[in-house]
């Protein structure tokens, strides 16, 4: 999906999008001007499930390994035969909530679902990042060159896809929670279901991580940001690319009694009330040079919230960032606003109308801020550095 705005044509490896790629090119220019309604029913569907792994051991039985590397040498634990079938079965045995699925494994720590509609959000927002950062995967110098790579929160794999078909040098994999990535990907690529808040058992370091749009999944950044800074190499780069709240107007048009603006409101409250707020994108870099990452960079985008820009890349940021919202705002709702302020299903659903007819609205000049942070651990640091030893 990642290639429809690339003249190189990247391919995520999931044939079953194809027709649907096919048919937003073909239709985009048209509908450029006016506000789309139905991108989201668009956009390629999301991957099957097959890559599975528990506490960093793959228990996908035909996984491609990456160069230099092997399965049993990357991990700390191994998993018995005769536990492989009971550990797919849980994994894949999704939890149902309001009409929604959500991943088993570490059941309730992540928010958003992990169904077809939430892919196919998670896609539409790959592309939007992609047009946004002028064709790039990444805007830290590892955006080429990385030899081996991880992926946090890989979601349906389109980044990891990308990265490793544009770099076939470079070994990647890619861990999430749900087992929704794609079955075809390139021979060095591969992917592993794990909690990332858990003991991460890589035996092999990474002189690149990356991760995007993971706001809201953690109770704390530096204990996370800690791990990613023990398993660089000295001289890698770790970098994170999310969007913030709330929404923001240059031109005042946002109106006081907003609903869009009510609900971003109400996902930092909600998600402040479940322990793991989304409101701290601002603050990563901040964690990141405690930590003793040094060269930190910090670079802040806007993706409108329809087409209301005049200017034609800005105008196409807004197309998908509509469409984007459109596929994802139920999702990204539900659980945050029922568990973290017990509204009901109905409720939220009824409040939603009312956000989506303003998201909508091309008088409205609104926009997502989007923040990227990114930053480089330091050459010929001891082994034992503590983050206090390296704190810059």
């Amino acid at each position: 999906m990642r290639g429809l705005f690339s003249p190189t044509c990247l391919t995520s490896f999931r044939p079953s999008s194809s027709t649907r790629v096919t048919s937003i090119q073909a239709t985009a220019a048209q509908e450029m001007a006016d506000t789309p309604t139905s991108q989201a029913a668009e956009i390629a569907a999301p991957a099957s499930t097959q890559a599975e792994q528990v506490h960093g051991v793959v228990i996908m039985p035909d996984v491609r390994h990456g160069p230099n590397d092997n399965a049993d040498a990357d991990s700390a634990y191994e998993v018995p035969p005769e536990s492989i079938a009971s550990l797919r079965s849980s994994i894949l045995e999704f939890q149902m909530e309001n009409g929604r699925t959500y991943h088993s494994l570490s059941a309730g720590k992540y928010v958003l679902p992990n169904d077809e509609q939430e892919s196919e959000r998670l896609d539409i927002v790959h592309n939007l990042n992609f047009l946004t950062y002028d064709y790039r995967l990444a805007l830290c110098p590892k955006n080429n060159g990385a030899k081996r790579v991880l992926d946090m929160g890989t979601g349906t794999g389109v980044w990891a896809v990308d990265y490793a078909d544009a770099h076939p040098e470079a070994e990647v994999i890619g861990v999430d929670l749900s087992p929704i990535q794609p079955n075809f990907v390139p021979p060095n690529v591969r992917f592993e279901i794990d909690d990332l808040e858990k003991e991460w058992t890589w035996a092999h370091k990474f002189d690149f991580i990356f991760c995007r749009s993971l706001s809201g999944s953690f109770p704390d950044w530096e204990p996370v940001l800690q791990k990613v800074y023990d398993q660089l190499e000295p001289g890698g780069y770790f970098e994170i690319q999310d969007g913030a709240f709330p929404v923001g107007t240059d031109d005042n048009t946002i109106p006081r009694d907003s609903s869009l603006l009510r609900w971003c409101n109400l996902l930092v409250e909600a998600s402040g009330n479940l322990g793991r707020p989304v409101d701290q994108v601002y603050n990563y870099s901040t964690i990141m040079r405690k930590i003793g990452f040094v060269d930190c960079v910090d670079r802040n985008f806007k993706w409108p919230t329809n087409t209301w820009p005049k200017n034609k890349r800005f105008k196409e940021m807004g197309m998908w960032s509509l469409a984007a919202l459109d596929a994802g705002l139920e999702g990204l709702s539900m659980a945050l606003l029922t568990r973290g302020l017990n509204w009901t299903m109905e409720e939220t659903l009824a409040f939603c109308v009312n956000v989506r007819r303003e998201m909508r609205d091309p008088r409205i000049h609104a926009y997502w801020p989007v923040h990227v942070a990114y930053g480089r651990k330091p050459e010929n640091v001891p082994a034992a550095a503590t983050a206090e030893d390296t704190s810059t």
